[in-house]
């Protein structure tokens, strides 16, 4: 009993793994055109399903409340935006006197540039019995600083000047 216990707990990171060897066993299922249609059903119907189930679960006071925690938004914006990037751009130093691809490393800074998929975001923080709130607050702001161009198109630019 204790174990079926722990897999309801844990049901989320199960799952997480089996769709993970389901996808290397199968990888067909999942290609664009393929029978799950990812180039709609990932871009469209998951986020906003995502969103609509987030939206309904959290009350009112709840997202405000998550509102007025200036610091904490603060704190994951510069972490997310720029403390991140940075040391990723650091560890890509190190990687470069290695013989790793340099295309290999420019992938990896413009990654470690964007902000967390909110998606994923709102579910692991949802998952751990996070504030949900001000995940799904900071993860809709992040993007919108991203897509705003205010932060990881500079490392994006800088970077790419430097390993070209």
């Amino acid at each position: 009993m204790r174990l079926l216990e722990r897999m309801r707990k844990e049901w989320f990171m199960i799952g997480i793994v089996l769709a993970i060897a389901g996808a290397k066993l199968e990888p067909s299922i999942g290609m664009n055109g393929g029978p799950l249609k990812p180039e709609i059903t990932v871009s469209y119907i998951a986020v906003a399903t995502i969103f609509f189930n987030s939206g309904l679960s959290l009350n009112t006071e709840e997202l405000t409340s998550a509102l007025v925690h200036i610091k904490l938004h603060l704190f994951i914006q510069i972490f997310t935006l720029a403390f991140f990037p940075a040391a990723v751009w650091l560890f890509l130093q190190l990687l470069s006197i290695t013989p790793i691809n340099e295309w290999l490393l420019k992938g990896l800074q413009t990654v470690g540039c964007m902000p967390p998929p909110v998606s994923s975001a709102v579910i692991l923080t949802k998952a751990v019995g996070g504030n949900e709130a001000a995940a799904i607050f900071n993860s809709a702001f992040g993007s919108f600083l991203s897509l705003r161009r205010l932060f990881p198109s500079d490392y994006i630019k800088t970077l790419n000047e430097r390993l070209l």
